[in-house]
């Protein structure tokens, strides 16, 4: 689970112990945990360019690789804390690869932050700054300073054949649909234009979770495609902070068993790697192509959510500790039949919050689920079958996201 102010979080002597890259292989996008639209650019490939965070494109500047204990760009440049000055608020650079320099030397956290190897510093996003421009400094590990974590990922446009060590699928899935796809790679958008995790061939969740393909009501996605008439209720809804979707149908149209209780699935895992491993989600409403770092997803014969979050409070947003719980508990929210809509909605309340206290799944008494959040502006669609994948200003709705909350004050 991702560490947030509403769980506990790993110390930085446990986390901070060993160094680690990311789940995700290859080249990678570098992202603010604040912001996912952004990404860690480099201003030319000379020696010296700075390093700042733009609007990501997907650019052979925003693409790095670790290796070695580095983390390159453009094939032989390093990431370069400037002249080695340890000092709080040293900015990054760029400079030609060279072995065990030490100003070069960076590894991936458990914690979700790239720490500089043995000087107890860390990637920092300058007072919080998404603005383009905005350059990355160097600051004392924290733990509860959310300008200090950083995602890694992909650009949709660019996706690799596979995401993650031990994947049976695929992320480049080409835009063929067909039943026997093996793409791992899913998108929501609205209450006609999401994909849900169910099994490639008939078996449960709990024992597929790490297999399961995306199964979605667009075509041209090279997916496999939710049969129609499987959904008998679908409802969307776009928040300041995530996107979910929930709804009831007959999943054993899409290899769930019947009778099967479900479970959960989730981008991490108990090893790092996700439920499926290399499953990736996108979407249009917070950016397009924006790749959702955290989200939480159920399934079961007959009803599923699917939430996915961005900005600063995404780990407590897609919590993944509540994996019994189930769909009415952690996502609580419309799940009538015969009701087909999109909407807009206030956040809910965080996963096993109740005030100043944090239920952990387990513990006796089990606690009511919180209410679902007050939905407003809400648009019937017709009930859902396969069609065209839409373009963003195709959707037909688009509602305005209020302001990211601000971050408690942390010096940077």
């Amino acid at each position: 689970m991702r560490y947030s102010c509403f769980a506990p979080a790993l110390s930085l002597f446990l986390t901070l112990v060993k160094a680690q890259t990311p789940s995700y292989i290859g080249a990678l996008l570098i992202e603010p945990g604040l912001n996912n639209g952004k990404c860690l650019t480099a201003a030319s490939n000379t020696n010296g360019a700075i390093v700042t965070i733009q609007t990501c494109t997907g650019s052979s500047s925003q693409v790095w690789t670790f290796t070695g204990g580095s983390v390159t760009v453009f094939g032989t440049k390093c990431l370069d804390a400037t002249n080695g000055a340890t000092t709080n608020g040293n900015k990054l650079q760029i400079w030609t690869c060279s072995k065990n320099n030490a100003n070069q030397q960076w590894w991936y956290t458990g914690d979700y932050h790239l720490a500089w190897t043995n000087h107890g510093k860390c990637l920092d996003l300058t007072n919080s700054n998404q603005a383009d421009g905005t350059r990355p400094q160097i600051w004392d590990c924290s733990n509860v300073n959310p300008a200090q974590v950083w995602n890694t990922g992909y650009s949709a446009n660019a996706l690799p054949a596979t995401a993650e060590n031990g994947q049976t699928g695929t992320n480049a899935c080409g835009t063929t649909s067909s039943q026997s796809s093996d793409c791992q790679t899913a998108w929501i958008n609205a209450a006609d234009d999401f994909c849900l995790w169910a099994p490639p061939t008939v078996g449960s969740i709990g024992d597929t979770e790490r297999e399961e393909v995306a199964w979605c009501t667009k075509q041209s996605r090279g997916t496999r495609t939710i049969p129609n008439g499987t959904l008998k209720g679908v409802h969307f809804v776009k928040t300041p902070d995530y996107v979910q979707v929930t709804g009831v149908g007959d999943f054993t149209k899409i290899n769930v068993p019947k009778g099967d209780a479900g479970g959960e699935l989730d981008p991490h895992g108990a090893d790092g790697n996700g439920n499926p491993i290399g499953g990736l989600v996108y979407g249009n409403s917070f950016g397009t192509g924006l790749q959702y770092h955290e989200w939480t997803s159920f399934i079961s014969d007959t009803e599923f959510c699917f939430r996915a979050c961005v900005g600063p409070n995404a780990a407590r947003n897609c919590m993944h500790i509540y994996d019994v719980m189930g769909c009415y508990w952690n996502m609580p929210a419309n799940y009538d039949a015969g009701t087909y809509e999109n909407c807009a909605a206030d956040d809910d309340l965080p996963m096993g919050v109740y005030g100043t206290s944090t239920w952990h799944q387990g513990t006796s008494p089990t606690p009511d689920p919180h209410p679902a959040a007050k939905s407003s502006n809400c648009v019937s669609v017709p009930s859902i079958t396969v069609g065209a994948a839409k373009r963003r200003r195709d959707e037909g709705f688009e509602y305005v996201r209020a302001p990211a909350p601000t971050p408690a004050p942390v010096p940077t």
